[in-house]
């Protein structure tokens, strides 16, 4: 078995093939690499139900559910490296020219990172989303999945290095390491000289080891606890199906909602109503209700479970939502700056001065006016898959792109110029 340290060594010889490669050849190998994961879709189904098997008495089924493969999924996946390749390429872009007064000419080049590490947990599809975006944007990847995907993730990687190898670029381009102990992470996030960019994704457990330890250039990435606020003039049936929208189509990502805010003037109408269609509907249709988690003002309305100490800070992954009544929109703003992650909020409201105000003074990476939290997605955004939603503001935030896997240096042209 490779060590993480032959990996790294392995990805750091093979990069420069991959920022040498043109446009063309690189998204042949894109197209080269989905049809691989068609081509291999029985191994990697038979492999992920390995992986089902041994997690299903350990981990919740929403957690199940981001882990498991069907065919839709791994033709989706390949769709997705689809996309990619038909994106415009994002090295070798000239995003500033200058001519001095001497003669010399500037130009500010975007150019490939080298070496991606991305660690993540049990999203076996993020092995192809992310090796697809670092192939585009001429890097190599080195790959470290949760050990419950590890066999999903291990044979999707097998056939995106045949892929690489069908025209002819080196396999090493896209590496899975094979250690799925905490070494392994650590040896990624001190691994300066083979490291260009850090990139968690998963629980805020994982992203704050990272942060705290990181020895390399690290995205802060993924942690949601995405608010929906619903103002005193909002369209209380749009906002119900929005909801739902944003709490049940699935829970288990980092842009389902997590909290909700009502304002106090529509809380006596809206709150029955939204019991009704989270927890009493979807319990007569066989579904999984909604925990409703009050805070006191939302239990003096509706029955529910209340609200904790940690409730309005927590990001459950699960068919969970804290609820809190509020006087204004300014008043779910101050919750928000308190509470919020800085993925994704919302506010719902027919007041454009209200929508205004939330749109300037929420500071996160996406906010949302009438719409559900659940677009704050790489492919919603119109970017192809993503590497990851950045929660920080240095040098990306938002989905990370093929845009934000670039860097860039400065080429200058002379004749003869000396200072």
């Amino acid at each position: 078995m490779l060590t993480t340290q032959d990996i790294l060594k392995r990805a750091k010889a093979a990069a420069p093939a991959l920022a040498a490669a043109d446009t063309a050849k690189k998204n042949a190998a894109l197209h080269t690499m989905a049809d691989a994961l068609l081509a291999d879709e029985a191994s990697i189904l038979a492999a992920n139900q390995l992986d089902l098997d041994a997690a299903k008495d350990h981990i919740s089924p929403v957690m199940l559910d981001r882990l498991r493969l069907t065919p839709d999924r791994v033709a989706a996946m390949a769709q997705g490296i689809r996309e990619v390749a038909a994106l415009p390429d994002p090295v070798g872009r000239t995003l500033a020219r200058v001519e001095r007064p001497n003669g010399l000419i500037i130009e500010k080049v975007s150019v490939a990172m080298g070496v991606i590490a991305i660690i993540y947990e049990s999203r076996p599809n993020v092995t192809s989303d992310a090796a697809a975006l670092a192939v585009k944007s001429g890097s190599a990847c080195v790959l470290r999945g949760g050990k419950e995907a590890f066999r999903s993730s291990n044979a999707i990687a097998r056939s995106l290095q045949k892929g690489l190898e069908a025209v002819e670029l080196p396999p090493e381009l896209v590496q899975l390491v094979q250690d799925t102990t905490r070494q392994s992470a650590t040896e990624l996030m001190t691994a300066r000289g083979y490291v260009d960019l850090l990139i968690p994704r998963g629980g805020a457990g994982l992203i704050q080891a990272c942060v705290d330890n990181a020895k390399v250039p690290c995205i802060q990435t993924g942690t949601g606890i995405c608010h929906i606020f619903v103002d005193d003039t909002a369209d209380l049936n749009k906002a119900l199906d929005i909801i739902e929208n944003a709490k049940t189509s699935r829970p288990s990502v980092c842009n389902a909602e997590e909290v909700l805010l009502v304002h106090e003037a529509v809380a006596p109408a809206f709150l029955p109503k939204l019991k009704e269609r989270l927890v009493d509907d979807r319990a007569a249709k066989g579904l999984t209700p909604v925990e409703l988690r009050l805070d006191r003002r939302a239990a003096a309305i509706i029955p529910g479970t209340p609200a904790g100490e940690a409730d309005f800070d927590t990001e459950f992954l699960n068919y969970i939502l804290a609820v809190a009544v509020v006087d204004s929109a300014e008043s779910a703003i101050a919750h928000i700056a308190l509470h919020s992650t800085g993925h994704s909020d919302a506010i719902l409201t027919e007041t454009d001065a209200h929508a205004e105000l939330f749109a300037r003074a929420v500071d996160s990476a996406a906010v949302y006016i009438n719409a559900s939290t659940r677009f704050t997605d790489g492919g919603e955004f119109g970017l192809g898959c993503e590497m990851g939603i950045s929660t920080q503001k240095l040098h990306a935030r938002g989905p990370m792109g093929l845009e934000e896997l670039t860097t860039y240096k400065y080429v200058i042209r002379g004749n003869g110029q000396v200072r």
